[in-house]
C-alpha cells in the first residue's frame, strides 16, 4: 500500500510525494518552522489530514458529554457538533498557535461509536433470529481495539469507560478511582490512542511533538501499536526527539532546515557513515559542531563545554571516533552544507608529520599529550592558588615537582611509545613490503631522536606535552583540596567569573583561534 502526501514547493504550492511506509518523521531544531509545516499541511489538504496539536489540553470532565456520532465527529474534526468541513473553529482561525480543548470530544466520539456499533450488532443479531439464522460473531469494537493498545503499553493500569464515565484501576482492581486523577503521562496517552482510533478511514494523521508527557520507554511502542491497529492511515511525524527517530526506524525522515517566515528548507535525510542518531543530533541544533575525545559529563568534556560555548559539542570517547566522526560528517554534503565542524584530539604519541595531515581533515591537536593535562598547566595553577588566596607560589612549585617527578620516571617509556606511534604512522602509508621494512630498519634511529628531544632538563610545558599519566587528581592536596576537589573547582571558577581568565590561560594549549574560532 502507498501512501500520498504534500509538502509545498519553491512557490509555496502542494507537491505531491508517496511513501510505502505508513510513518513520516520531520525533524528539525526549535524554531525550524515544523509546526507551521504541519499546520501548512494539513490547510492545503484539510479533507484528508488531521492534525494533533503538541499543546495538549489533558483535562477531561468526570462525565463524558452524550451526542449522536456526527455531533461528537463534527466537534473533534471541525471544532463545532454542527460545522462540517471548516476547521477553522477547531483551530480558533489560527492554525499555528491555537491549542484545541478537545478532549472531551474524544470521549463524547468514543462513547457514541461504540454505542453505534453494539446497537448495529444488535440489529444484525435480531435479523439472524428474525431469519432463523445463527447468530453472528461479536466483531472487534472501537472500545476492545483501544484496551488491546492500552494493556500493551500501560499494564500497570486498567482503563473503564462506562456509564459515561473513564474508571482507572489496578490490574487486580484493589484500587479504582476516576480517569480525571490518572497521571499526565496515562491521560496523554488516553488521549492520543483515542485520536488515532476514531479518525475516519484513510487519512492522513500529523501528530505534533509525539514524545510529550511520554516516557521514552514506551514512546516508540505506543506509535507503533498504533500504526499497526491504523494500517489505512499514513502517520506524520513532527519531532525534535532525536531518540524517537532514530528508534523508528521504518519510519521516511525528512530534515527542516529553517523557515524564514515564508518558505521552508527541508529535504530527505540523506545516509551517512554517522551513527543515525548524532546524524540527526546535528541536524536539529543551529551550532557548528565540535567533536571531542571524553565522555558525557567527565571533567575534561565540561571543559570543551565551557569553552566552545557556541558550538554543539559531542564527546566521542577515543580519538579514533572523534577522527570518523569529523571526517564523516565533512563527507557528507546534507552535513557539511548545514553546518561547520571540527575535531579536538589529545596529542598523545603523535608525530608532527600526522598532527599536519590530521589538520588537513579540520582535526586539531592539543599542545599536551592529553586533555586531562589542562588542568596541569601553570597557568591555570596560579589562577587556582590565587582563589585559595595562598600568598606565595610555594604550592605551585610542589605540584609542578610532583608532576615533573612522576614523569621523570616514565622517560624511558614515553620515549618508546613515540618511536612505536611514529613507526605505526609510517607503516600505514608503506606502499609494498620492502617500504615497510625499510621503515622499520628506522627504529632505533627514531628512538635515539627522541632520546635527544626529551633530555633530562624539559621545560615543565614541554613535560605536559608528552606526558600521558593523568595526575590531574593528584595535585589538589597542594592547594588543600580532595582529589577530585580541584578538578570540580576549576569547572566551578570556568562556569563563573574567572571564565575569560581560564580561557586565556589555557588558549596557547588550544587550537588557534584561526583555526577554531571561539
Amino acid at each position: 500500500m502507498s501512501f500520498q502526501y504534500y509538502l509545498p514547493d519553491e512557490s509555496n504550492n502542494p507537491k505531491s510525494y508517496e511513501t510505502k511506509n505508513n510513518s513520516i518523521i520531520i525533524i528539525g531544531a526549535n524554531g525550524s518552522g515544523k509546526s507551521r509545516l504541519g499546520a501548512w499541511m494539513e490547510e492545503k489538504s484539510s479533507n484528508t489530514v488531521h492534525r494533533i496539536s503538541a499543546q495538549r489540553v489533558l483535562n477531561f470532565d468526570s462525565f463524558i458529554p452524550l451526542k449522536s456520532e456526527k455531533q461528537a465527529s463534527n466537534a473533534l474534526l471541525f471544532g463545532d457538533e454542527n460545522t462540517f468541513g471548516n476547521k477553522g473553529r477547531r483551530w480558533n482561525y489560527k492554525p499555528a498557535t491555537s491549542v484545541p480543548r478537545d478532549f472531551n470530544y474524544v470521549l463524547s466520539l468514543l462513547v457514541a461509536k461504540q454505542n453505534s456499533q453494539e446497537h448495529d450488532f444488535v440489529e444484525k443479531c435480531r435479523k439472524a433470529e428474525e431469519d432463523n439464522k445463527g447468530k453472528p460473531d461479536v466483531p472487534e469494537m472501537i472500545k476492545g481495539k483501544f484496551c488491546s493498545i492500552w494493556d500493551k503499553i500501560f499494564p500497570q493500569r486498567k482503563v473503564e469507560i462506562k456509564d459515561a464515565q473513564v474508571i482507572a484501576a489496578l490490574p487486580d482492581e484493589s484500587k479504582r478511582y476516576p480517569g480525571t486523577e490518572m497521571s499526565d503521562g496515562e491521560r496523554v496517552g488516553l488521549y492520543l490512542i483515542l485520536q488515532s482510533l476514531l479518525i475516519p478511514e484513510n487519512k492522513t494523521i500529523i501528530v505534533d511533538e509525539p514524545e510529550i508527557h511520554l516516557h521514552s520507554s514506551i514512546m516508540n511502542r505506543l506509535w507503533t501499536e498504533i500504526e499497526k491497529t491504523r494500517p489505512d492511515c499514513l502517520f506524520i511525524y513532527i519531532t525534535h526527539d532525536t531518540q524517537f527517530a532514530t528508534v523508528h526506524k521504518q519510519s521516511k525522515k525528512i530534515w527542516v532546515k529553517e523557515f524564514d517566515g515564508n518558505k521552508w528548507q527541508y529535504g530527505e535525510i540523506q545516509s551517512s557513515n554517522l551513527p543515525e542518531q548524532l546524524s540527526l543530533d546535528i541536524l536539529g541544533n543551529k551550532k557548528k559542531v565540535l567533536f571531542v575525545e571524553g565522555t558525557l559529563g567527565s571533567y575534561d568534556t565540561k571543559l570543551y563545554f565551557e569553552i566552545y560555548k557556541d558550538y554543539y559539542v559531542v564527546p566521542c570517547g577515543g580519538c579514533r571516533q572523534v577522527i570518523n566522526n569529523t571526517k564523516a560528517m565533512k563527507e557528507t554534503e546534507q552535513l557539511n552544507n548545514h553546518l561547520e565542524c571540527y575535531g579536538i584530539i589529545d596529542r598523545d604519541y603523535r608525530s608532527e608529520d600526522e598532527i599536519k595531515e590530521l589538520k588537513e581533515h579540520g582535526i586539531y591537536t592539543l599542545q599536551v599529550a592529553e586533555v586531562e593535562n589542562l588542568f596541569l598547566v601553570e597557568e591555570l595553577l596560579e589562577i587556582v592558588n590565587d582563589h585559595m588566596q595562598h600568598s606565595d607560589k610555594s604550592r605551585i612549585d610542589e605540584a609542578k615537582k610532583f608532576v615533573l617527578d612522576c614523569c621523570q620516571k616514565q622517560k624511558d617509556d614515553q620515549v618508546k611509545n613515540f618511536a612505536l606511534e611514529k613507526i605505526k604512522y609510517k607503516m600505514r602509508s608503506a606502499k609494498d613490503k620492502n617500504d615497510m621494512e625499510r621503515t622499520l630498519s628506522e627504529y632505533d634511529k627514531i628512538e635515539e631522536d627522541y632520546k635527544n628531544k626529551f633530555k633530562d632538563n624539559l621545560e615543565y610545558k614541554d613535560i605536559l606535552k608528552i606526558s600521558n599519566k593523568s595526575l590531574a587528581k593528584s595535585i589538589g592536596k597542594y592547594f588543600g583540596l580532595l582529589s577530585d576537589g580541584y578538578l570540580s573547582l576549576v569547572v566551578g571558577l570556568l562556569q563563573g567569573d574567572e571564565f575569560e581568565n581560564i580561557k586565556n590561560a589555557l588558549s596557547s594549549y588550544l587550537p588557534m583561534k584561526e583555526e577554531i574560532p571561539y
